[in-house]
């Protein structure tokens, strides 16, 4: 017979097997379908947010070419120039966007637009562009005659109309705003996202701004469209931005995106120790069969390619399930990362699609990896000689050679991690230096527990207990890949509860400080003067601070778009938490520098981008460009959380000097007696909506929950990664004390009672669980300390002071112990239920 059919037989002896021994076949299929799903789950999450950047348009789907906003990043424009353009031919939609809070105070972000305009612009759209055609009729799905009449309707994707819990057959209502509206569903198709649409003269009202707008859309050949713009509108208090196909949220997004893709690796890491450890366990309980195959005639090429094709077709099937597995958590995970996107970088997700590529790279992958992985062990099983295959001395003797080998290969790794690690300047480069000490920890791990072991032997008394502790360092080969793979999720997971809760501390100390004034308002520079001309003759006793704030450019190497900040005096000095300068008397200088206008003070985002130090110079420009610039010195850099953009603070003498506009954007009252009071006065007298007040708790609540959004996605990953590593523990332990009936039927021939038999095993697994998780605090502080320090600093420009959580540690240990007094009594269970004598049988089966 030919070497193919004689490993189709060989194949077909092992299909045999399994049906006789399904855990074997299981456990490796667990392994394949826990590291695609991770992988292929989190890569289809990713994957569709680019594509929502690239894709997603105007209200109704359609894709502006140009932006007209006001310089004042928060001012309105008049909405008389839409009335030009529109007059003009141009094809133009006028938006309105704000916050409003519904019934139960969560604020909402609402869109408000000119309905016939909207869909005047599909037209155009869908006819210059036949791909971009939507896949629904909108002057079908809409009721236009109650939306131009200004009937209280909000128009959501049907996916959102879902989620809030509506129904069409109820007739759903909602309030939002202080008004009744009627919620109206659209196909996920029409782009809308997580976006809440209505008539912009419904908007208008809601958020009162009347004849007001936020920005208007432009359709058509830009470069057509500019020249009109000059001849129609006053250019020098407009700001023209074009459409840059989501370019840059895909930039400042990279960050975020590049740490869910490293966490999903870590669980796919994770994933394929489960795997291979169901290949060993597989092969340990094949090894006498193997050798019989030979033995009648059967060729160490042909067996080699039959364990080949036999792990081919286990990660195909593996990977298909993971795939479908991996589709369902996208969705799952969809809402988190819309939620963090939306709220922390104005990100608009639509709903996702699959691709068949995400399968194909999944399976790929993991194929590759199972490869890499398995053929050495297949080529040392099919190369050994056939009277060898029984002689455990010898395994033994390789086990120990390669877990030094392996602890070598760690501690070099750990070497270059400490050589490179003074010269990651970028996160991507911090990162690899987190592969790297990823890849050195689990290396560690069999030799460390054997000599662990080896300590703890001479302090057991002689008798069952030192036979356990000997037997115990026998366990550490079959029991090695699943402890690595679970030392790996613990210290993933201490890391990343040291990192948010030390950012909780970090926040909240930071906000005690930067939240000066009891009440906040942000009702439009228009309506600041009249608002503070009556708080003073109604409430002489308060005190006022003001901020400003506009679109700009900072230039050192580069150039980047920032938020430039005007603050009053007083702001600018008791509210600013300082990085450096780090004494009070270089920083009573620095404040009055900046005060004088001589000097500006720079977020710390902004610091690292431009890699400026204090005493630098930056030049603050109108434009991209920088033909005019201002060029001045830092005086101080700041902390600041949550804006990825980067800031710059400068004082009102040189705000003003800029030439930019006079009117502040918000109000913060301080010595308020009656927050409550005082906001219904103020939302009756000048019909403020509930969303342009915000008193100091409320800022803190909705910080501390946008910020717990910010890292659920990844705590939620981090969890589905210990998850996978425990139930890669419990598989092992499971498999292990099965392949153990037959010598534990012997000590209980020799006279060991049961139960003392039950509480050895239980306390040989527990000792080995515990001494990982005992090595897993130090190297996941060495994690969290690389994480806070390194990439979080060099991907958001957050410097967070490391804080440990002990009782999150305790959790997750304690957790892991749980699953291995599982896996060894469940076993243990079964084994009660059968004979001695069929027990003792497995010796020799």
């Amino acid at each position: 017979m030919s070497s193919v059919a004689l490993a189709w037989q060989a194949l077909r002896v092992y299909i045999a097997h399994y049906r006789k021994a399904p855990l074997q076949a299981g456990a490796i299929l667990l392994g394949v379908i826990l590291a695609v799903t991770l992988l292929v789950g989190v890569k289809a999450t990713n994957d569709n947010a680019v594509h929502s950047y690239q894709d997603a348009g105007e209200a109704l789907g359609a894709q502006a070419s140009l932006f007209l906003s006001s310089k004042s990043r928060r001012g309105n424009i008049d909405e008389n120039s839409y009335f030009a353009l529109k007059s003009a031919g141009i094809t133009a939609m006028p938006v309105l966007s704000g916050d409003l809070d519904d019934a139960d105070g969560r604020p909402w972000h609402i869109t408000g637009s000119d309905v016939i305009a909207a869909l005047a612009a599909i037209g155009q759209h869908s006819g210059s562009n036949a791909s971009a055609t939507p896949e629904f009729n909108p002057f079908g799905s809409l009721p236009l005659d109650r939306l131009l009449a200004g009937a209280p309707l909000v128009v959501m994707s049907q996916s959102q109309f879902e989620a809030l819990g509506f129904s069409k057959v109820t007739a759903p209502k909602w309030l939002l705003g202080g008004i009744e509206l009627t919620p109206i569903a659209l196909p996920d198709s029409s782009n809308l996202g997580h976006r809440l649409f209505m008539d912009i003269s419904l908007a208008q009202q809601l958020l009162g701004h009347p004849q007001q707008l936020s920005y208007i859309a432009l359709f058509g050949d830009a470069e057509q469209l500019q020249p009109q713009l000059a001849q129609l509108l006053p250019l020098n208090e407009l700001l023209i931005t074009a459409q840059d196909k989501g370019q840059a949220l895909t930039d400042l997004t990279a960050s975020f995106h590049l740490n869910l893709n490293a966490m999903a690796m870590l669980a796919f890491l994770v994933g394929l120790f489960i795997a291979y450890n169901g290949v060993r366990y597989s092969l340990m309980k094949r090894q006498r069969l193997l050798i019989q195959l030979m033995q009648q005639g059967i060729g160490r090429q042909a067996i080699f390619t039959s364990l080949l094709a036999e792990l081919f077709l286990l990660v195909l099937v593996g990977s298909g399930v993971g795939f479908i597995l991996a589709l369902q958590l996208s969705q799952w995970l969809q809402p988190m990362v819309a939620l963090t996107l939306e709220q922390l970088y104005g990100a608009t997700l639509l709903p996702g699609q699959w691709r068949w590529q995400w399968w194909a790279q999944g399976a790929g992958l993991t194929l590759v990896a199972a490869l890499l992985a398995c053929v050495p062990l297949y080529r040392s099983l099919s190369s050994g000689s056939l009277a060898q295959g029984g002689k455990r001395y010898l395994q033994a003797m390789q086990h120990h050679l390669t877990h030094h080998r392996l602890f070598l290969i760690g501690v070099g790794l750990l070497i270059l991690t400490a050589v490179a690690y003074p010269f990651s300047q970028q996160h991507k480069q911090s990162l690899g230096l987190l592969g790297l000490l990823t890849l050195a920890i689990p290396l560690l791990l069999p030799q460390l527990l054997q000599w662990g072991l080896a300590l703890l032997a001479p302090l057991t008394r002689p008798g069952i207990w030192r036979y356990a502790i000997a037997e115990s360092r026998e366990l550490i080969a079959p029991l090695g890949l699943a402890m690595m793979a679970l030392l790996l999720a613990l210290c993933a997971n201490i890391s990343m509860n040291t990192l948010v809760g030390s950012f909780d501390q970090t926040l909240r100390s930071w906000l005690s400080t930067r939240l000066h004034a009891d009440l906040y308002l942000h009702p439009g520079s228009d309506n600041v003067a009249p608002i503070e001309t009556f708080l003073r003759q109604q409430h002489p006793e308060l005190t006022y601070f003001y901020q400003w704030q506009a679109p700009y450019f900072a230039k050192a190497q580069t150039v980047l778009p920032i938020n430039l900040i005007g603050r009053d005096d007083e702001s600018l000095a008791e509210t600013t938490v300082f990085k450096l300068p780090n004494t009070s008397t270089e920083q009573q200088a620095a404040v009055s520098a900046a005060i004088a206008g001589k000097a500006v003070f720079i977020s710390e985002p902004l610091s690292l981008k431009l890699k400026l130090k204090v005493g630098d110079n930056i030049r603050l420009c109108s434009d991209n460009q920088c033909q005019q610039a201002r060029e001045l010195p830092v005086a101080a850099i700041y902390f600041d959380y949550g804006n990825p953009k980067g800031e710059v603070i400068i004082s009102p003498p040189l705000w003003h000097g800029l030439g930019l506009p006079a009117e502040p954007i918000g109000l913060a009252l301080g010595q308020v007696a009656d927050i409550d009071t005082m906001t219904q006065e103020l939302e009756q007298q000048f019909g403020l909506n509930p969303a342009q007040i915000y008193s100091q708790q409320r800022i803190r609540n909705q910080a501390f929950a946008m910020f717990n959004k910010t890292f659920s996605i990844t705590l939620v990953l981090n969890t589905l990664t210990l998850l996978v590593a425990a139930i890669g523990l419990f598989s092992a332990v499971l498999m292990m004390t099965q392949s153990r009936q037959a010598p534990l039927a012997m000590l209980r021939a020799l006279g060991v009672e049961q139960s003392r038999l039950w509480r050895m095993l239980l306390a040989q697994i527990v000792l080995v669980v515990l001494l990982t998780c005992v090595l897993a605090l130090p190297l996941g502080a060495i994690l969290g300390y690389l994480l806070i320090n390194k990439v979080t600093l060099q991907a958001f420009g957050w410097t967070i002071a490391m804080q440990w959580d002990w009782w999150a540690y305790a959790r997750v240990v304690l957790l892991s112990l749980l699953c291995a007094i599982i896996a060894v009594i469940l076993p243990l269970y079964w084994q009660s239920r059968r004979t001695l004598v069929s027990a003792m049988q497995q010796e020799v089966m």
